[in-house]
């Protein structure tokens, strides 16, 4: 049988997802490359170079076995927030923000790598946590802290998205563990009474801006709301079959800003039009419901709370991008999981998808491959 020629290690990685997975990369790739006029060196190379070396650090992450996960939680957790803190000191500053580190070889995003740290150090926690206590003071006080410390430290660069995104996977991983329904009702609650506040008083003018923006980009067509509107104009212009690569006009006369990152779905939409839409969310979903499988089946607390919280911080990171680019949601600089250009979200991405493959992994093992 073919099967016998093929390593253990290759045939038991879940080449159901994985290889939509690398279509939609490849996908990606194309359209960085119609962004980029046609020239493939510029991004569409780095995308691929990225690609490759992070699944193979996804397959490796996948064979760490849950003691070591389990162990690492903590450690993980206190160097992003230590990274966090470098940022703030020696950080370099970019389109407004402070929120990257100048490491020789790459440029890093600590602030990306705290989602999926997040969700690793709640799943640890609940895991500890007695049952008993989650409906107690004590399953949310310490969760609030350990939450507050890199979303309070995100918030100051500002990268107002990535807090969101921070913040979204820790609840997830929260609500999923058992707390209270009526706790997230209140929180939610509260959150309404002092969004108004917060919003004339914590917030950046260019964040305010891009809020009332979002409510309406014709106030402003070719100022704060032009990237919206040029952004809908690009979406709706390629129709359902798209104008055909390469002649996409928003990107290649420079309509469009940020074509080959947060906005590459809409570079996409002009030239593929809604059947390339329609293939990029049948991947995402295809995705989704593989991790939520895996969740549903993991063998413990532990498991299922980390695959379930990777799982929808890729969805957040999908959701909120292709809102934006619509119009549905404020510009909150969200890239495109797999197809926007970008190292640190890559990596992050993969990183989700490597726990996730570990759970299953720990799945089928059993008793034995929690060890």
């Amino acid at each position: 049988m073919p099967q016998a020629y093929v390593p253990a290690a290759i045939s038991r990685q879940p080449w159901s997802v994985l290889l939509p997975l690398i279509a939609l990369v490849a996908f990606g790739a194309a359209v960085l490359y119609s962004a980029a006029g046609g020239r493939f060196g510029i991004w569409s190379a780095t995308h691929l170079m990225r690609f490759a070396v992070f699944l193979v650090m996804a397959m490796v992450l996948a064979r760490v076995p849950q003691t070591l996960f389990r162990r690492m939680a903590i450690p993980v957790y206190v160097a992003l927030c230590l990274l966090l803190v470098l940022v703030e000191l020696i950080g370099g500053i970019g389109g407004g923000s402070q929120r990257w580190l100048n490491l020789g070889f790459m440029t890093l995003q600590p602030s990306e790598l705290m989602k999926p740290g997040i969700v690793l150090v709640l799943a640890w926690f609940y895991s500890v946590l007695p049952v008993g206590e989650v409906q107690g003071w004590r399953s949310v006080a310490p969760a609030a802290i350990l939450l507050g410390i890199p979303a309070g430290l995100v918030m100051l660069q500002p990268d107002l998205g990535t807090g969101l995104a921070i913040t979204f996977g820790a609840i997830v991983v929260m609500f999923l563990a058992g707390l209270p329904l009526k706790w997230f009702l209140s929180a939610g609650a509260a959150a309404l009474i002092v969004a108004p506040l917060a919003f004339f008083t914590l917030l950046h003018d260019y964040q305010r801006k891009r809020v009332l923006v979002f409510l309406d980009p014709e106030s402003d067509p070719l100022g704060s709301g032009y990237h919206i509107t040029q952004s809908k104009i690009a979406i709706g212009s390629g129709g359902f079959f798209g104008k055909g690569f390469g002649n996409g006009s928003q990107s290649h006369l420079n309509y469009l800003p940020e074509s080959h990152t947060d906005f590459v779905f809409a570079t996409m939409a002009e030239e593929w039009g809604m059947l390339g839409g329609l293939f990029v969310l049948l991947v995402f979903g295809l995705i989704f419901r593989w991790g939520l499988k895996v969740a549903n089946n993991a063998p413990d607390r532990f498991s299922r709370l980390l695959a379930a919280g990777m799982t929808m911080t890729i969805f957040f990171y999908m959701c909120i991008n292709l809102m934006m680019v619509m119009g549905l949601a404020p510009v909150v600089g969200i890239p495109l999981p797999w197809m926007s250009h970008g190292g640190s979200s890559m990596m992050t991405n993969m990183i989700c998808v490597g726990t996730i493959m570990a759970v299953e992994r720990w799945s089928r093992a059993g008793p034995r491959g929690l060890s």
